[in-house]
C-alpha cells in the first residue's frame, strides 16, 4: 500500500542564535588542531582534532568525499562600465564534469548571475584591472542564453586554446561562503580544498573533511579502519537557507555522485560501522538505498527524488538493496556508479547504512541542520548549546564533531 509520509516540519523549529563573532573567519594554523565535540549515548564531551582517530571504533569503514572545488566565481565588465559576477553551477554543454574541463573553445553553464538585471544580452569581456598578460591573451568572453528564474544559462568564449579548467584556473576565484562577508584570499586556495580533493567540480567544498592531516589519515588506518571515497559535487544549493516555512515546500537540488563497485563490495561484506566524513557522504550513501530499490523493480538505476524516502513503505533489506546495484554494475561491465540525487533527510528518516558521522556546526533554519536532528534523534539543540557555551567555532572554517547514532 502507497502512502504518502512527507513529514510536515516547520523550519522555525531549527533556528538558533548564532552570534557574527562565532562564525570562523579564517581556517586555524594548523588543520587538525580544531576543536572536537563527541556526541554518543546521549553525552556530549570534548577533544582536539587530531585525537578523533582514537575515539571511532575499529573495524570500521570511513568514507570521504574527494570532489575538488573549482574556481568559480568570474567577475565581467559591461563596456558601460558596470560589473558582473557569474558564478558557475553545474555544466551544461558538454553536461558530463571530465568533458566540461577538456574543452578548449566553448562551453554552456548554469549559473547565478549577480546584477543580471543590468545586463542587457550583450557580450561581456572578463574584468581585468591589472591588464595581465595570461588573463587577456584568453580573451574570455560570456554570452546570455537564457534566463531560467534565479539562475541563468550563459554562454563562455575564449581563444587560445586552453582547457576550461585552465580558464577556471587563471581567470577564477575560489567561491568561499557568503557568510564570511569577505573575498577570497591566498589562504583559501590551499585551506577550501580538502587534501584528498580529486575530481573538479564542487562550487563549495565538503568542509567536514578540512580538519584532516596526513597524521590523522596514518592513524585512522593504523586503528584497522578502513577508508574509502565517494565523490559528490557539491552545489550552490548548499548557500541557501529554506525559505518557506515549512520544509515541505522546500525544493532540493539534485547534485551528481559516483560511488566505485569496490566500495559497494566492501560496504556488504563489512560487520562494522560505516563512518560517514560530512553531510554529502551521508546524503551520497543513504541514497543507495533508494537507487537499489530502482535497480530491484526498474532494472535500473534512476536519481534520487526529494521526497523518495517518505513516499511510501520499503519493504526490501538494505542488504538486498546493495546486492542489486552490485548486479546491475556488473552485468553491464561498470566499475561504478553514476548517478545524482535530491534527497533530503530529516527527522524522522530511517539511516540504513551510516552510523558515525563526523562534520562541522552548520547554520540555523538550514537543511543540513535538519540532516543532524535526523541523525541525534532530536538531540541537535543540546549539542549546539554546548559548543555555544563552550566556546566552539561554526560552519565552515569552524571547529567539528564526531556523532554516533542511536541504535
Amino acid at each position: 500500500m502507497i502512502r504518502n509520509m512527507i513529514p510536515q516540519i516547520r523550519i522555525e523549529e531549527f533556528d538558533y542564535n548564532l552570534p557574527d563573532e562565532r562564525i570562523a573567519k579564517y581556517p586555524l594554523e594548523k588543520r587538525d588542531a580544531s576543536k572536537l565535540l563527541m556526541y554518543r549515548e546521549g553525552k556530549v564531551s570534548e577533544y582536539q582534532f587530531s585525537t578523533l582517530p582514537q575515539l571511532l571504533p575499529e573495524d570500521s569503514i570511513m568514507v570521504f568525499n574527494d570532489t575538488k572545488v573549482v574556481p568559480a566565481r568570474l567577475h565581467f565588465q559591461r563596456e558601460s562600465g558596470a560589473h558582473i559576477e557569474i558564478f558557475c553551477l553545474e555544466p551544461v554543454s558538454p553536461e558530463e564534469y571530465v568533458s566540461m574541463f577538456a574543452v578548449t573553445d566553448s562551453c554552456r553553464w548554469k549559473c547565478i548571475v549577480g546584477n543580471v538585471k543590468r545586463w542587457k544580452n550583450d557580450t561581456l569581456s572578463l574584468y581585468n584591472p591589472g591588464n595581465a598578460r595570461e588573463i587577456s591573451e584568453m580573451d574570455l568572453r560570456a554570452d546570455l542564453v537564457e534566463r531560467c528564474g534565479e539562475t541563468s544559462i550563459v554562454e563562455f568564449k575564449w581563444s587560445n586554446g586552453a582547457s576550461f579548467s585552465k580558464v577556471l584556473e587563471v581567470c577564477g576565484s575560489v567561491p568561499i561562503p557568503p557568510y564570511l562577508n569577505r573575498e577570497t584570499e591566498d589562504v583559501d586556495l590551499e585551506r577550501y580544498q580538502t587534501l584528498y580533493a580529486r575530481y573538479r567540480g564542487s562550487v563549495a567544498a565538503p568542509t567536514a573533511g578540512l580538519h584532516f592531516t596526513e597524521s590523522v589519515l596514518d592513524a585512522i588506518r593504523n586503528r584497522n579502519i578502513s577508508t574509502d571515497t565517494v565523490c559528490l559535487h557539491v552545489g550552490a544549493g548548499t548557500f541557501l537557507p529554506v525559505k518557506s516555512s515549512l520544509v515541505s515546500e522546500h525544493t532540493m537540488h539534485r547534485e551528481p555522485f559516483v560511488v566505485t563497485l569496490s566500495l559497494l563490495e566492501r560496504i556488504l561484506a563489512s560487520e562494522g560501522d560505516v563512518i560517514a566524513v560530512g553531510t554529502t557522504s551521508v546524503r551520497t550513501l543513504e541514497s543507495l538505498y533508494y537507487i537499489g530499490v530502482s535497480c530491484i523493480e526498474k532494472g535500473m538505476p534512476y536519481d534520487v527524488g526529494q521526497w523518495d524516502p517518505y513516499s511510501r513503505e520499503y519493504e526490501y533489506s538494505t542488504e538486498e538493496s546493495i546486492k542489486a546495484i552490485i548486479s546491475y554494475l556488473k552485468e553491464n561491465g561498470l566499475d561504478e556508479l553514476k548517478v545524482g540525487t535530491r534527497i533530503i533527510i530529516v527527522p524522522g528518516f530511517r539511516f540504513r547504512i551510516v552510523d558515525v558521522l563526523v562534520t562541522n556546526f552548520h547554520q540555523p533554519q538550514s537543511t543540513l541542520l535538519l540532516l543532524i536532528s535526523a541523525f541525534v534523534d532530536g538531540e541537535w539543540k543540546s549539542i549546539y548549546d554546548y559548543a555555544l557555551e563552550n566556546g566552539f567555532r561554526f560552519l565552515s572554517y569552524g571547529d567539528s564533531s564526531v556523532l554516533f547514532r542511536k541504535r
